[in-house]
């Protein structure tokens, strides 16, 4: 066995236990960098006795906050700044509202990379499951928005697998063959449910959304699922999605259109999110187009103060230098000898490289190689 230890990621997929388990639900179990280092014999069964603990039914995979600390993790792609990120989302409203002509809308601003109002909007393919629609509609209804100007990265279809019937295996194959897609939209969430079966429980709510949520976090991708509303008015205009509680417990944001009466052209938009400020926003429907146009904003978005660190990186990775590598001691000297241990600069850098990615286009990366650590920045702005 090699003398260097790269660290290696194995996937452990439990066994369905009697509170349910899902068999297909995998966990990512770290194989420890460090190995004793005896003799190769010792480090194989340290191996298999390692594999035998994680495989042990009874196993609880835990993570120490050193280890929290010294893992980088991969950043949340973004879709349109401020507004919408990788993960899965609801976005609901009663019918008629105007929904499938927002997500028009929304597809085809990320498709295009346009900015959507004030919002900036990072370009990627779109995948619209329009399962309500015909091809024919879909065609009047888009020229009537965009005109005769095509996009040749927004892609439709009009049926689909429900989730315990393939959809899965459906969008896994449509990412594979389009590995820069950033969004793609469900409408509605119940075309995609499993057909038959016991009533809605919170239960069956919270796992449709979890598999689609497990799907999104995995390809870094925002899936949004389109929803509906209760007539029932509630204090919490969230409380009026149609279901129980565990849609939007399993989603990472969600989305509500409301209006006072069906016919005005008036609507509110509110969003919440898991890592973003809470948003309430007045739109305007512009009949002639069928396109939202944003009037104004209740909530100003709050923006993380900048970190001295992150900025000295973004000083030294630029499109003169895009490329630096080599250990902490030595990017600490090219900080201009910044007053930072080493050890705290890498955990640092752990802890922003999703700030490091989606707001200077420098991705980091960290590999552990015989001569220590090494440390990798690359500016890359395709990610805009």
């Amino acid at each position: 066995m090699a003398k260097t230890k790269e660290k290696v990621t194995a996937l452990y997929s439990p066994a369905v236990t009697d509170e349910g388990q899902s068999p297909s639900l995998k966990l990512e179990i770290s194989i420890p960098e460090k190995l004793p280092k005896i003799n190769d014999d010792f480090e194989m069964d340290y191996l298999q006795d390692y594999f035998r603990k994680i495989n042990n039914p009874d196993y609880l995979h835990t993570v120490s906050l050193t280890e929290l600390y010294d893992t980088i993790y991969q950043p949340r792609a973004q879709v349109i700044g401020g507004l919408l990120c990788s993960g899965a989302y609801l976005f609901a409203g009663a019918p008629k509202v105007g929904k499938s002509f927002f997500m028009a809308q929304l597809g085809y601003h990320v498709s295009g990379g346009i900015p959507l109002w004030e919002y900036p909007v990072h370009k990627g393919t779109v995948l619209y499951l329009a399962l309500e629609d015909d091809y024919a509609r879909l065609q009047k209804r888009l020229s009537r928005m965009f005109g005769m100007d095509s996009i040749d990265n927004f892609y439709f279809a009009t049926h689909a697998k429900n989730v315990s019937e393939g959809l899965d295996g459906q969008l896994k194959k449509f990412v594979s063959e389009h590995p820069d897609t950033r969004l793609i939209i469900i409408d509605t969430l119940q075309k995609v449910r499993e057909v038959g079966g016991e009533k809605y429980s919170y239960a069956s709510d919270y796992e449709i959304v979890t598999k689609l949520k497990q799907f999104a976090d995995h390809h870094n991708v925002c899936v949004m699922l389109v929803h509906h509303t209760r007539k029932q008015s509630a204090d919490d205009s969230f409380d009026t999605i149609s279901g129980t509680n565990g849609l939007l417990g399993a989603a990472y944001g969600a989305f509500i259109m409301q209006k006072e009466k069906r016919t005005e052209n008036k609507a509110i938009l509110e969003i919440v999110g898991r890592d973003q400020q809470d948003q309430k926003l007045h739109l305007l429907f512009d009949r002639d187009r069928c396109l939202w146009q944003l009037t104004d904003k209740e909530t100003q978005l709050w923006k993380e103060p900048p970190d001295p660190i992150l900025e000295a990186v973004a000083r030294l990775v630029t499109a003169v230098a895009p490329r630096w590598s080599g250990s902490a001691t030595e990017l600490i000297d090219g900080l201009d000898r910044m007053d930072i241990q080493p050890n705290v600069l890498t955990r640092k850098l752990n802890v922003g490289a999703d700030s490091l990615w989606n707001e200077y286009g420098i991705r980091y990366e960290s590999s552990r190689t015989h001569a220590g650590r090494t440390i990798e920045l690359t500016l890359d702005n395709s990610h805009a």
